[in-house]
């Protein structure tokens, strides 16, 4: 005879318990994911279904004059190259500045360790204010240079900090007197040991400083004065902008016939703006959880 499956007996709080705890999960995976939906849903529909609010889950009267727009808009496929242009130039430098810093405050044998780490913990809740660091760049002639967008985000005192925990809680100091033994030096080592071994960290920081450049307007909107060197999330900004403002046409009619347009272009402006991130999270999730927990436990 086969052996028969015994199941435990739960108390009745247990079960009502668990059906609460899922309601509230799919609830908040609904409350995460409709936005995206919605917008995606928007961005296909006609312009009289989104600004009438006819369409709940399905589109209704399928168009792409949106993302037709988009394609043909030279202002926005400038934008979308800036935007690439600053992601990639500013995570590259990011990584080549954190990474190195990091491991080195978490050296025990670096002089001032404590005293630099304090310093830059500080930098982190007292800043000079928007004036006085807009004086020095531009002392830096830096005004107007996409070089200002590019190294005001590219260190984060945080990324440093993670990567400085990582390395304590992952790297041991009997590998690096291993390797000492051996002949192999502090440049050799961090190369060919501890670049290979933070895989996990390095991909989260990427992820980080790489999200951080795309959704950044700000430092363009203070910095840079040419049209033709902002990132495409400035462009959406102006258009929201656009669209809360066409109300302030004195025709009507044209006020209204204007905002049906800007509201499909938006909608589309924003599916084209966050598909590479969604697209590439995926990819980095294994990692990104990875090392966020190996950099916060200590074992």
């Amino acid at each position: 005879m086969g052996k028969r499956k015994r199941y435990i007996n739960r108390p009745l709080g247990d079960k009502l318990l668990d059906i609460f705890l899922y309601a509230v999960a799919v609830a908040a995976i609904v409350l995460c994911v409709y936005p995206v939906y919605f917008v995606l849903v928007a961005s296909v529909s006609s312009s009289t279904a989104v600004n009438s609010g006819q369409f709940l889950l399905w589109p209704k009267g399928f168009h792409l004059t949106g993302y037709q727009f988009v394609l043909e808009n030279k202002k926005i496929l400038t934008g979308y190259y800036n935007t690439i242009l600053y992601t990639v130039v500013g995570t590259a430098l990011g990584l080549s500045f954190c990474i190195p810093a990091g491991y080195a405050l978490s050296r025990k044998d670096l002089p001032g360790r404590k005293l630099i780490m304090k310093l830059m913990i500080f930098t982190m809740y007292f800043s000079g204010g928007l004036i006085p660091t807009y004086f020095v760049v531009k002392d830096l002639n830096l005004i107007n240079s996409r070089w200002s967008v590019i190294l005001m985000g590219c260190v984060s005192v945080y990324n440093i900090i993670l990567i400085r925990s990582f390395c304590e809680s992952s790297l041991s100091e009997e590998l690096l007197n291993a390797t000492k033994i051996d002949g192999c030096g502090n440049g050799r080592f961090f190369f060919q040991f501890v670049i290979p071994l933070s895989k996990a960290i390095i991909a989260v920081i990427a992820l980080y400083v790489a999200v951080g450049y795309w959704n950044s307007y700000y430092h363009a909107m203070i910095y840079i004065n040419d049209d033709t060197k902002h990132p495409l999330q400035l462009l959406l900004r102006q258009l929201l902008m656009t669209a809360n403002n066409a109300t302030d046409i004195q025709d009507g009619e044209l006020a209204g016939e204007y905002l049906k347009q800007v509201q499909v272009v938006k909608y589309a402006v924003i599916v084209v703006a966050t598909a590479p991130i969604m697209c590439i999270y995926p990819f980095l999730q294994k990692y990104f959880v990875q090392g966020v927990m190996i950099g916060a436990i200590k074992g």
